[in-house]
């Protein structure tokens, strides 16, 4: 089922679980359906009064992360490591498939949609200056990925499909294994079917692998560099072996003889092409899967944007040495101090992949107390904007606020508005609001399928409570 084109702001409306649509041995399949809208709530952990505005916003941007721009079809991916979803000892290697993944382009082109129709921002009637996207805008560091990223954002063809014309990948009918979801049968024929009542569409395949036209942000957007962008599933540092192995033609489809599970991440970390060491299939090999570097992307690892009052400054917290969690050095971290000495007149948002929470990466310096105090030094530093745990939170930290975003790849499939404004009574406000895409089209059912998987979709902790989503964030000003 595809939901219909609807209001965005989740201030007006909300979407979550309706009617039962099929049931599956273990759980049933839900619509998604459209409920009340959510108003904001106040968060008054600094400061407290009356939020009614006294003037026009400081400035207004729109909030993208972890889009994962997937080749879902790429050697490259270890789709059959799901099957030790309840081993916590693959817990950091999942998740390798996803049931909507062959759709996330089509999402991403919804949302990018949905914010250029966002004719002024829902509390001070301001009109969007900025977009930024705070990283994993791919899934598995492939220059295809990064072509498709980019036409989505900047206008253009998006081509999906890889290899040879047409899917051949994990969801084909006949493919090894039935811990995939295969749309196009047979009925009840994989555990996503049988389970949990997921549906067949046949031919959505191939419909979903055509091309099809972005038409671009018409904001200037920022990026960020992420560990989906740096490492092999997020995680694997690109070998050399694995580097050839990624625009090659064998892709595996079991285990490789003899892992030792209790090391099973540490390998994959330093050494992920021995997961392509077992059995395996032929597959049309591709060389625009080819692996990037940053400067494919990034022109500088970590950077300045000054917006009228506003500094933005943009962090690198991906760890070179492998792994998912983010570190930042010390080189960074004194240029940081430079860039907000530099800064003391201008409200200072930082942007980064990952949080303060996940700065916890064993193999790189671990600094993130460090980073912590620094920004606590500047009573200017009023927002930190982030992405990487897939789920809507936000927390007061040392004088500031820091604000997650949930991925647009599971549910809820959101972006945030931001605003950041002065109260009537002269402190500082920083509303943030939730943003559904207009779900038209295959974007529609990437939602739903994305709303339907077990421990990340309508039950799940991604949302977050409603102080993680629509709420205005109270500060005193700093100046």
């Amino acid at each position: 089922m595809r939901s219909p084109a609807r209001s965005v702001l989740t201030t007006e409306r909300t979407l979550g679980a309706g009617r039962v649509v099929r049931y599956g041995s273990k759980a049933a399949y839900r619509e998604v359906v459209e409920l009340a809208g959510e108003p904001h709530s106040i968060r008054t952990d600094f400061a407290s009064g009356d939020v009614a505005l006294a003037s026009e916003a400081i400035v207004c941007i729109a909030h993208l992360t972890d889009l994962h721009v997937t080749d879902a079809q790429s050697p490259a991916r270890f789709e059959f490591v799901n099957r030790e979803w309840q081993d916590p000892r693959f817990r950091e290697l999942l998740t390798m498939h996803r049931p909507q993944e062959m759709l996330n382009t089509h999402a991403i082109a919804a949302m990018v949609r949905t914010i250029n129709a966002v004719e002024s921002a829902p509390l001070t009637g301001s009109p969007l200056q900025l977009a930024v996207m705070t990283g994993d805008a791919v899934d598995n560091t492939q220059h295809n990925e990064l072509t498709n990223f980019l036409a989505l954002l900047n206008g253009g063809t998006v081509r999906p499909d890889s290899g040879a014309p047409g899917y051949d990948g994990v969801q084909r009918t006949d493919w090894p294994g039935d811990i995939y979801w295969k749309p196009d049968g047979p009925e009840a024929g994989d555990v996503f079917q049988s389970g949990l009542g997921f549906p067949t569409h046949t031919g959505l395949l191939d419909e979903a692998a055509q091309p099809f036209p972005s038409e671009g942000m018409r904001l200037p957007w920022l990026r960020c560099w992420g560990n989906h962008e740096q490492a092999c599933q997020g995680v694997g540092i690109v070998t050399p072996a694995l580097a050839t192995a990624m625009t090659g033609s064998r892709k595996p489809i079991e285990m490789p003889p003899g892992l030792d599970a209790d090391i099973a991440v540490e390998t994959f970390m330093n050494q992920p092409e021995l997961f392509m060491t077992g059995d395996y299939l032929e597959v049309a090999a591709d060389p625009q899967r080819r692996h990037i570097e940053r400067q494919d992307l990034m022109p500088e690892s970590y950077y300045v944007h000054d917006l009228g009052p506003v500094r933005l400054i943009t962090l690198d917290t991906v760890c070179d040495a492998g792994g998912a969690d983010g570190s930042i050095d010390e080189v960074q971290l004194a240029w940081l101090e430079r860039r907000l000495e530099e800064g003391r007149d201008r409200y200072i948002v930082i942007l980064s992949h990952h949080g303060l929470d996940s700065l916890s990466n064993p193999r790189g310096e671990r600094l993130g107390p460090d980073l912590l105090e620094l920004l606590s030094r500047f009573p200017n530093v009023i927002l930190w904007l982030n992405g990487h745990i897939h789920a809507n939170r936000i927390q007061a930290r040392t004088g500031f606020w820091e604000v997650t975003t949930g991925s647009l790849v599971d549910w809820p499939c959101q972006a945030r508005l931001i605003e950041i404004f002065r109260t009537r009574d002269d402190q500082l406000a920083i509303a943030c609001t939730m943003v559904d895409h207009d779900g038209k089209g295959l974007a529609g059912l990437h939602r739903e399928l994305a709303a339907n998987v077990p421990w990340n979709g309508f039950d799940s902790w991604r949302p977050g409570t409603p102080a993680d989503r629509n709420a205005i964030l109270l500060l005193p000003r700093p100046f």
